[in-house]
């Protein structure tokens, strides 16, 4: 894959490396008992709820061409972004079409590897053509997980893992679905992807064998970015574009999180999300990343697009996180 390397344009603190803070604890290896109890993500977000007073604490912007991010990862010294690469959009139907609502489109899959402080170390190209959309990803390791898939609900999908050293990306499975999203579950080595708009769940082994599926239990927000989180859980983020008032010029965006038990398929708890990014969006519009220490969190989070080369503003939130019960 092509180096590249892309100067910073910072307006406030950079994305700096806490202590302990970084996505690196929910690692199996940085954290041995990962199979015997939660973690401090899992135990501290359930006390999450919209008091929880959020404060800004950085806000970083990048000069590349980050085309349209779908998902984030932070860890360690290490940013991972998808992003999708749109070339020709997808065009609704006036009535569904073989199964489909709306043409392919076409485009480029991209995945890319930052230093903490905004620099572009590497490009890999995951997609082309008419599956090229790239979802929710998922760091174990060095390896990274990514789906990628057409672009329009009820498709098709392919999984792939990128070798966080090397950078060589291999094939694992395809998918008769369209995947929005994959986590690695360290407590049973399977991975689980949910579906266009999250409605759908779906667990299998790496060769691509389907060991579960369900159906997601709440109706709150459409999921546009999970992270695994110690144990057997995941966390998710998303947005739900509701009607607003007649007479409004757009739909509101309602935000917000949702912890998965992926052991019962249930929800563990929600929480709505009260933050605007610079371009008026809910800060869960695109990709987010939580982390925690005790009861402090950090979220960092990539909600807008900019301008004609799409650079990409990333912000980041801390709390203190206080008992609920």
């Amino acid at each position: 894959m092509q180096l590249r390397t892309a100067s910073l344009l910072c307006a406030g603190a950079m994305l700096v490396a806490a202590p302990g803070v970084a996505g690196a604890l929910d690692r199996p290896e940085n954290r041995p008992d990962d199979l015997r109890r939660d973690s401090d993500l899992a135990t501290t977000f359930q006390n999450v709820s919209r008091s929880t007073a959020w404060e800004k604490t950085g806000s970083m912007r990048l000069d590349f061409n980050t085309h349209h991010p779908q998902a984030m990862e932070v860890v360690g010294d290490r940013i991972y972004l998808s992003s999708v690469e749109i070339i020709e959009p997808t065009v609704k139907y006036p009535e569904p079409r073989n199964g489909y609502d709306r043409s392919p489109g076409k485009g480029v899959g991209h995945l890319f590897v930052l230093e903490r402080d905004g620099t572009l170390i590497e490009d890999i190209e995951l997609g082309r053509g008419r599956i090229y959309h790239p979802g929710g990803i998922d760091v174990r390791g060095d390896d990274i997980y990514v789906p990628v898939a057409e672009y329009r609900p009820d498709s098709r999908a392919i999984v792939y893992k990128v070798d966080a050293s090397s950078y060589d990306v291999e094939k694992l499975f395809g998918v008769d679905d369209h995947v929005g999203g994959v986590v690695m579950d360290r407590s049973t080595g399977r991975l689980v992807g949910q579906s266009w708009g999250s409605r759908r769940f779906y667990e299998w082994t790496t060769a691509g064998r389907q060991r579960g599926f369900w159906l997601n239990d709440s109706h709150f927000v459409d999921y546009q970015d999970c992270e695994y989180v110690a144990r057997g859980k995941a966390l998710c983020s998303g947005i739900a574009g509701l009607p607003a008032q007649p007479g409004a010029a757009t739909d509101y965006e309602l935000g917000g999180f949702a912890l998965l038990d992926l052991r019962t398929r249930s929800i563990l708890h929600e929480a709505p999300t009260q933050l605007w990014s610079t371009a008026g969006h809910v800060v869960t519009r695109n990709p987010t990343d939580l982390d925690a220490r005790g009861s402090h969190l950090t979220m960092y989070a990539a909600p807008d697009d900019f301008g004609e080369g799409n650079d990409t503003e990333l912000l980041t939130y801390e709390a203190d996180v206080t008992r609920l019960r």
